[in-house]
């Protein structure tokens, strides 16, 4: 890549010295197949530096084996304090799913944290932390963090298996939300001529159902207008949706008044 070109496809910690720097701490995990998983999500999105702290031995040593992270998992970093895991990091953030405990650091959703990451990560080290599967993190292990990060899982379901979290969360620290924004830009829309049809088309289906009452006819018009350009209709999409809503006008008007004209066949290539 030169200059300052840059590929849509290519995610925002898109070189290898950002994603370098990041390093994902578990702590007091347990359970062999929770580490392999949050090693082979590591090795699956491109993250080479695991550190554990005060692993359970056995455990550990039987993770290992995890396909596809062998690597990963062999070159691991050992530490029996927080403290010493994220000595040379200048950004530590803390991953809870928060429940009843009393927070004394800033909670920021995942997708907002992640930006925050994303933009620390091009000069400076990361530690993530993630704690065990049975307890999380605990208070004196936040209190090395900066600040927290929460994956929006449901209120009556919050804690994640501990591999999957590790999963979330890389993903979302490389995906490229802003290259997504520019491909669907890019996608042309339809035009107002289309969005006009549009609009007539459902306000004659709404009429002939008796959703719209037709004595507020002006009203209807210029509120079902309105409604359907912040669909923001794909040009692609505009012609089908245009002969579903011609099907729809003439299968609710009384066979009396139906047009002889039949739909055509593009109408109904669904």
């Amino acid at each position: 890549m030169t200059g300052n070109r840059r590929s849509p496809s290519r995610t925002l910690i898109s070189s290898d010295d950002a994603r370098d720097r990041l390093r994902v701490v578990l702590v007091a995990t347990r359970n062999p197949l929770n580490i392999g998983a949050a090693a082979r999500a590591m090795s699956n999105f491109g993250f080479r530096h695991l550190r554990v702290v005060n692993p359970y031995e056995p455990a550990f040593r039987e993770a290992r084996s995890a396909v596809g992270a062998k690597a990963l998992l062999a070159g691991a970093e050992k530490y029996t304090s927080v403290a010493a895991a994220v000595a040379d990091c200048t950004l530590v953030v803390g991953t809870t799913t928060v429940g009843n405990r009393e927070l004394l650091h800033p909670l920021r959703p995942l997708e907002q944290g992640a930006v925050l990451i994303r933009k620390h990560l091009e000069s400076s080290r990361v530690a993530l932390l993630f704690g065990s599967e049975k307890f999380g993190l605990s208070n004196n292990d936040l209190s090395h963090c900066h600040w927290l990060m929460r994956v929006p899982t449901l209120p009556e379901h919050r804690s994640m298996n501990l591999g999957q979290a590790v999963s979330v969360c890389l993903y979302e620290l490389i995906r490229d939300t802003k290259s997504a924004r520019r491909l669907r830009e890019k996608e042309p829309t339809a035009s107002a001529a289309e969005m006009e049809r549009f609009s007539t088309l459902l306000l004659a289906a709404l009429r002939a159902s008796g959703y719209a009452n037709p004595k507020h006819a002006a009203k209807n018009e210029e509120k079902m207008r309105r409604l359907v350009r912040r669909l923001k209709l794909p040009a692609r999409d505009a012609e089908v949706w245009l002969g579903i809503l011609r099907q729809l006008a003439w299968k609710l008007q009384p066979e009396r008044l139906r047009p002889e004209k039949m739909q055509s066949k593009k109408e109904s290539a669904i």
